[in-house]
């Protein structure tokens, strides 16, 4: 058996007025926004939770067929470095799974090991929390809405829906300096990842 744990929620790093506010943030993959060309599946068993390959959601996730109805994710990347400092997921990513190294008795190669790394997850069925508004996933988007926390930080949110907390800047643009945003900014996103700065409206 694995253990996977999920990675937590991501906080923004923003910079309000002048000031730069240090949080939390995964960095967002290169590449255009929207759904990434399904990756090929490495076969059911070959390699845990594989590109292309499914899992089951809960506190013990398996790896299952995709055509399972236990299927409830699949994995749209996979890497086998630590997720701190690792390569970014894409940008369709729901939610990260890090997978901690065991020596079962049995395992896909027979060599005793499972290696350590993180698998970059989407649902097979919405929500979507990883796409722009949905209110989670590892990278911040455009379109996505933020809530003010303490200190001068910012934490992603979905920009509908009865959920708490509530909605209070929504990131309307990317730009490659804080000059270029709309003079409606209110604050000021870091994107990881490419350099550019989210420029966020108060809603």
């Amino acid at each position: 058996m694995r253990r996977i744990r999920t990675i937590g929620v991501v906080c923004a790093v923003v910079l309000v007025a002048a000031a730069l506010t240090t949080g939390c943030h995964r960095a967002a993959g290169a590449g255009a926004a929207g759904l990434p060309a399904p990756a090929a599946s490495t076969g059911y068993g070959e390699v845990f939770l594989g590109a292309g390959d499914c899992g089951t959601r809960g506190r013990e996730v398996r790896e299952v067929p995709c055509g399972s109805e236990r299927a409830a994710a699949r994995v749209l990347a996979r890497y086998a470095d630590p997720a701190a400092g690792g390569p970014v997921c894409p940008r369709a990513t729901d939610f990260v799974l890090h997978v901690s190294e065991r020596r079962p008795a049995a395992d896909e190669d027979g060599d005793g090991a499972v290696p350590q790394g993180y698998a970059c997850m989407r649902n097979l069925e919405p929500p979507h929390p990883g796409d722009p508004g949905g209110g989670g996933g590892p990278h911040t988007l455009v379109g996505d809405c933020l809530s003010a926390t303490r200190a001068g930080r910012v934490r992603e949110t979905a920009c509908e829906g009865p959920g708490e907390p509530r909605p209070r800047y929504r990131v309307t643009a990317a730009v490659e300096r804080r000059a270029h945003c709309p003079a409606s900014t209110a604050l000021y996103v870091a994107l990881a990842g490419d350099g550019r700065v989210g420029c966020a409206r108060r809603l």
